[in-house]
């Protein structure tokens, strides 16, 4: 696989900070780090260099590394100008989305609602499972992250949902209910939302029939997961061609 460098975007964070020590122990170069400006952290080292505030330091130096929030993550695309970038920032508009599909046409970026392994296997479970089962199986979708995670539905259980709604052949903006009156909807896909505490990401897929439930379920135990996922899609990306890609073009499903 490519050797790569990495800018992290977001490097005082979880995440970042997870990134930081997965690409350690990966051997992955550090090229620095980047925060909002008049955060604390500006000035500290961090791998080969330091965090800064100003993203364009780091010009052309490696792949950038996001998990930030939606208007940093998209202000950070647009000022990465055609280099290679990994998107793990969730929440983004509709708008936004197509912004980041726009920029992706003249750089090769990587993004996705979550960078692991075996979540990604689920997607491609509940894309088959919603296909095998049919209409007659009611698709329930329950996610439960910490109490500071700020989007919800999570970026994962949009990712499962989606790829439920394509294995049933129908439309998932169109069918998925957060609220909930009256009788359900036949290709109704539910969203159930956990927050509290500390929980790093529980999904689960539900497919209800009359007389039987088959579950598919995912939970993450270490933060680290992820982070290694992200490099992971760092390594690959730094040769593709401009392109926007997800996590299971990196893992080949």
């Amino acid at each position: 696989m490519t050797q790569a460098k990495i800018i992290v975007a977001g490097a005082a964070g979880r995440m970042g900070q997870a990134i930081f020590n997965a690409a350690r122990e990966d051997g992955v170069t550090i090229v620095g780090g980047v925060e909002r400006a008049g955060h604390r952290a500006v000035g500290s080292a961090f791998g080969d260099g330091e965090i800064t505030d100003r993203l364009e330091k780091f010009a052309g130096g490696g792949v950038l590394v996001d998990f930030t929030a939606p208007s940093a993550a998209l202000a950070h695309a647009r000022a990465w100008a055609g280099a290679p970038m990994v998107i793990g920032t969730t929440g983004f508009s509709e708008s936004e989305e197509a912004e980041i599909a726009r920029i992706a046409k003249a750089a090769p970026v990587v993004k996705s609602g979550n960078f692991s392994l075996g979540v990604n296997l689920l997607a491609a479970l509940a894309k088959k499972a919603a296909a095998a089962l049919g209409p007659g199986y009611d698709i329930e979708i329950v996610e439960a992250h910490h109490r500071a995670k700020a989007d919800a539905p999570s970026g994962t259980a949009l990712m499962l949902g989606q790829a439920a709604a394509d294995g049933r052949g129908v439309s998932f903006a169109g069918n998925m209910r957060l609220d909930r009156t009256g009788v359900r909807d036949v290709d109704a896909i539910g969203m159930a939302v956990i927050r509290g505490g500390g929980v790093i990401g529980d999904h689960e897929v539900m497919f209800a029939g009359a007389s039987e439930v088959v579950t598919l379920s995912h939970r993450a135990l270490d933060r680290g997961l992820f982070a290694r996922g992200a490099i992971a899609a760092a390594r690959w990306v730094a040769a593709r061609p401009p392109g926007l890609y997800a996590m299971a073009d990196v893992l080949g499903l």
